[in-house]
């Protein structure tokens, strides 16, 4: 007798593979998807322990661990920038701002000129950030400005400006002790690949590479960051893109642009149109 597949098995591999399908997203989904997301990567975030004395220790490991490797550079990034108050000011507001204006930004973008790739793409900063997670509770790191005796300067504190959660008067909503990873990095760097990736005009590549890369700089210049950091948003980065491959089966840049329909095959099997 020929083997066949039991039909729940077949029925379960069917929605596997409509699971798997890129299809058009619809706005009011994502709009509630994103806000609801949000929100409990917020309270996940801000729940964790804020392991004050664990996290000042850990900032000197990782402080001492940089000057052995000979790139303890921070203070020295950020000592230059305050001397120089327009550009230090700037830094403030990007650090506040952009973080999640091209984020979104990039997101309106892709839903609109890339449907097809656009869940993909989008698993994997929804996946880097869950990770994320993992490593402000396993890791509590204090940032730069907040070490005792590392003589950083809080540029927020010190020119009095508007908009950061991560000093000043609005510190109180933030949890201050989880730095590592760094999501501004891994965000950032979200965007410069796909930009860089899928943008056609050569001008908006350069500047989707330049992002991740100016954005290191001012996590650095106003100490609410180590280098390290930034390698641990890579990691987290890495994770996300990597559960998307293996979702979908390919990179999210390598999908159809535009969602193709599907029509159903004789045997039962979802085909492309």
């Amino acid at each position: 007798m020929a083997d066949c597949c039991p039909m729940g098995e077949a029925t379960s591999r069917t929605a596997m593979d409509r699971l798997r399908t890129p299809r058009r997203p619809r706005l009011w989904f994502e709009i509630v998807l994103l806000a609801v997301s949000y929100w409990t990567y917020s309270l996940i975030r801000n729940a964790v322990p804020e392991q004050r004395a664990e996290a000042l220790r850990n900032a000197g490991w990782i402080w001492d661990w940089e000057h052995r490797l000979g790139m303890a550079f921070e203070r020295g990034v950020n000592h230059a920038s305050d001397s120089i108050s327009w550009l230090i000011v700037g830094m403030n507001y990007y650090y506040a701002t952009l973080h999640f204006i091209v984020t979104l930004s990039v997101l309106v973008w892709l839903y609109h000129w890339h449907p097809g790739r656009y869940a993909a793409i989008r698993l994997a900063l929804f996946a880097t950030t869950g990770v994320a997670l993992l490593g402000y509770y396993l890791f509590p790191l204090a940032p730069p400005r907040l070490m005792h005796g590392g003589h950083f300067i809080d540029t927020v504190v010190v020119h009095h400006t508007w908009g950061s959660m991560a000093s000043g008067n609005l510190a109180n909503m933030s949890n201050q002790y989880a730095a590592m990873p760094s999501m501004h990095i891994g965000w950032s760097l979200w965007c410069g690949l796909t930009i860089a990736t899928l943008a056609r005009p050569v001008w908006v590549r350069v500047l989707g590479l330049l992002y991740p890369t100016a954005t290191l700089l001012v996590i650095v210049a106003t100490a609410n960051h180590f280098w390290m950091d930034a390698v641990g948003g890579i990691i987290c980065l890495s994770f996300g893109f990597g559960l998307s491959y293996a979702w979908y089966g390919a990179l999210p840049y390598r999908l159809p642009k535009q969602v193709t329909g599907l029509r159903r095959a004789p045997e039962g099997e979802l085909r492309p149109a």
